[in-house]
């Protein structure tokens, strides 16, 4: 009885079964899981994209320009201390600029970026200041001000030479 129950019959004959199938069919599984991870992996990694795109070479050259700076007055600005000693803010930049072209345009705007700066600078606390923390955000302000008042103008950063809080 027990050999009879390991066979199966189809049709004219018997064959037995074949053990395992099922572990076949995991193992199978198991593999397709695999791959596709490792595909998901390669491609969030940036790997596969890479090995897909196939660049062809540039004609053009690319040509590096020197950086071009202007300098700004020296700023002098009271902070704002509240009913405590008066604090002041000395600074000294410079703008560093997208382009030659801009100069002209920024140096034109320059009485309103001025304008802008002692504006900011009378509304920051010295507290603000403190730190790389506050010079950063600073200089993203004043960044973000600038390119503002020189509207077709881009300034890419502003770079202090001098920076005294007292």
């Amino acid at each position: 009885m027990a050999a009879a129950a390991a066979t199966t019959t189809t049709g004219t004959g018997s064959t037995p079964a074949k053990p395992g199938g099922k572990r076949k069919l995991l193992l199978i599984g198991a593999g397709v899981l695999l791959l596709a991870g490792g595909g998901g992996a390669a491609w969030m990694t940036g790997v596969l994209p890479r090995m897909l795109h196939k660049e062809e070479p540039h004609a053009e050259v690319k040509v590096s320009t020197a950086p071009v700076f202007l300098d700004l007055p020296d700023i002098v600005a009271n902070l704002n201390a509240g009913p405590r000693r008066a604090a002041f803010i000395k600074l000294k930049a410079k703008l560093e600029l997208a382009r030659a072209e801009d100069q002209a345009t920024v140096q034109a705007a320059m009485p309103r970026v001025l304008d802008l700066f002692q504006t900011y600078l009378r509304e920051m606390r010295p507290d603000e200041l403190r730190g790389t923390a506050g010079t950063y955000r600073l200089r993203e302000e004043l960044v973000a001000r600038t390119n503002i008042a020189a509207q077709p103008a881009h300034v890419l950063n502003v770079l202090f030479t001098e920076l005294l809080v007292q």
